[in-house]
């Protein structure tokens, strides 16, 4: 079934996306009601004197910190999208009044595909910040401190984790932490084994409507033990699915064009009519120029996930045309659609980023928090324990924008739509309405799976 995310959009929409703080002036209410936890929050920011309540949060700022791997000589740049989506969310944010009564502030933290630059990351936000919002640090293997560091009253309560993306089963699993991108493992406190992992299938079921019989390679990102592992039971998913793989390669964000030779020839000798990059649209373009320098023919279906959804991938020419990309909320193309994306293509000087756009959603969700809180306790009430304790409840579909399919931090969503490039622009391919995503339970699988043994025998 179809969950409309286009329309009329109901009032607690507009709240949230045209009314996201407390502004002092009292100009972010709805109608004056006060019926919405915005406009509640709004009216509870004169009713005391401001105060500093928390690390973090001064009588006039709030300050979180957006972590994010920018500076890797691996791939440099990689998420600056993040960085750069925070810094506008807080632009767009103190435009319309602030949040929490107070101007929001975003300090970044470089983690640099490194373990000990993540670890770095969260003392840093728990000595300066009320909480991490819109990071994406793939290696992230010790979380500690973020469960543990201590808050202005000094109690190792830790700190708040609103991750856009979070690759490591360590974050995915962390109690203080509230994922944007959906959550693979069971987090049942026992996370090595052989486990039940939920991966999403809704593309290749659609992808099977194209060619029936899909077999093919599956690329896996090559250079972190987190990216390899995590790609184990999407490959297993696929299969489950009906994939008959010829070969799970890795692929490093090193390699030349020349390299891909290897997994072209593994298509042309298997008889390949699939290929399933697990990495970037930097890879997904190389393999494709490739293909056509070796004169492969008869691959059906090019597809990518997110990492492919990018302005770049768009430059590459007729070469990628074709290419199927699937994601989790509405497009940008579609921005006429939906009032939060409309606000976050212009904040972004109409050049937005995919990952990016789900750190804007982090952002709205701290918001919501916030503001929740405000509206139910009053403006000095702005603590690390306070929020927590709401993340965990927190009800929350960005304004449409993804699916609402959780009751809890770690739920999986099941919406999605298909896009593919043609002529260096996407196209909506699934489903047909515009402003729509398909949200059915069939879209999910759960694998019964080691990741970290199957992550031994991929080569």
């Amino acid at each position: 079934m179809k969950r409309i995310r286009a329309g009329v959009l109901i009032a607690a929409l507009s709240v949230s996306i045209l009314a996201v703080g407390c502004g002092r002036s009292g100009s972010d209410s709805e109608n004056g009601s006060g019926e919405s936890p915005a406009a509640k929050a709004n009216a509870n920011c004169t009713k005391e004197a401001l105060q500093a309540t928390e690390i973090g949060v001064s009588a006039d700022t709030i300050t979180v910190e957006v972590m994010a791997d920018t500076g890797s000589p691996l791939a440099p740049g990689l998420f600056q999208g993040n960085v750069d989506a925070m810094n506008a969310y807080a632009k767009w944010v103190n435009a319309n009044g602030g949040v929490g009564c107070r101007q929001l502030k975003v300090e970044a933290w470089d983690s640099k595909l490194d373990p000990t630059e993540s670890k770095n990351g969260i003392i840093n936000a728990c000595k300066t910040a009320v909480a991490m919002v819109g990071g994406n640090a793939l290696f992230n293997p010790d979380v500690t401190d973020l469960g543990k560091c201590v808050d202005k009253a000094g109690q190792p309560i830790g700190i708040p984790d609103f991750a856009a993306l979070a690759n490591d089963v360590n974050e995915q699993c962390a109690a203080n932490a509230w994922i944007v991108q959906a959550v693979s493992e069971p987090c049942t406190g026992v996370n090595t084994g052989v486990r039940d992992l939920k991966a999403f299938v809704g593309a290749t079921n659609f992808y099977k409507t194209i060619q029936p019989n899909l077999k093919g390679v599956f690329l896996v990102p090559g250079d972190l033990p987190t990216t390899v592992q995590s790609s184990t039971y999407q490959i297993e998913a696929q299969r489950s699915a009906g994939v008959t793989w010829i070969d799970t390669m890795k692929v490093s964000g090193r390699s030349e064009q020349s390299a891909f030779n290897t997994y072209v020839q593994a298509l042309k000798t298997g008889g390949g009519n699939y290929a399933y990059m697990g990495s970037n649209d930097v890879a997904m373009t190389k393999l494709r120029k490739e293909a056509k320098a070796q004169g492969l023919t008869g691959v059906d279906v090019w597809a990518c996930s997110l990492a492919c959804y990018t302005e770049n991938f768009k430059t590459a020419g007729a070469d990628v045309d074709g290419t199927y990309v699937w994601m989790q909320f509405v497009p940008f193309e579609e921005a006429s659609s939906n009032k939060t994306v409309e606000t976050y293509v212009n904040a972004m000087g109409g050049k937005p980023d995919s990952f990016g756009a789900q750190a804007w959603q982090a952002g709205m969700a701290f918001t919501q928090a916030v503001n929740e809180i405000v509206a139910e306790k009053g403006a000095n009430a702005i603590t690390r324990a306070n929020i927590l304790a709401k993340m965990k409840t927190l009800s929350f579909d960005a304004g449409g924008w993804i699916g609402k399919a959780r009751t809890s931090p770690k739920v999986f969503s099941d919406c999605m739509v298909i896009m593919q490039i043609n002529g260096g622009k996407f196209q909506r391919v699934f489903p047909k309405e515009v402003g729509t995503l398909d949200c059915k339970s069939s879209n999910i699988v759960t694998v019964k799976i080691d990741p970290a043994a199957a992550a031994a025998n991929i080569k």
